[in-house]
């Protein structure tokens, strides 16, 4: 089986859908991005980011409801499916094994 792979952003944003754990949608991902990983990311990245990760099924989105201080538009809320999170949980486990390789040959 093919093995599917993010990219640096799209790893970041899966991180932060995943840490933010209430709420999410494209402005509390932005938020998160900055406070967090010291990042100022375009918006509109991150929804063409938010369809990528979509079509991948790392995450599943939804409407919300129409809001009127929106202009009527409703927010697309998304969350990690099952198969982003194992994605993820593989992920950090091969960047430790790397990290654990490099303290190991950089001790005197």
């Amino acid at each position: 089986m093919k093995r599917k792979s993010l990219g640096e952003l799209e790893e970041l944003i899966l991180l932060a859908i995943g840490a933010i754990q209430s709420t999410v949608y494209a402005q509390s991902i932005q938020d998160e991005m900055l406070s967090h990983a010291k990042r100022r990311i375009d918006i509109t990245a991150i929804h063409a980011v938010l369809r990528r990760l979509e079509t991948k099924g790392f995450i599943d989105s939804e409407l919300g409801g129409i809001s009127k201080d929106r202009g009527g538009r409703s927010k697309r809320f998304v969350k990690l499916t099952v198969e982003g999170r194992i994605l993820l949980d593989e992920t950090i486990l091969i960047r430790m094994e790397f990290y654990k390789r490099l303290l190991k040959n950089s001790q005197p």
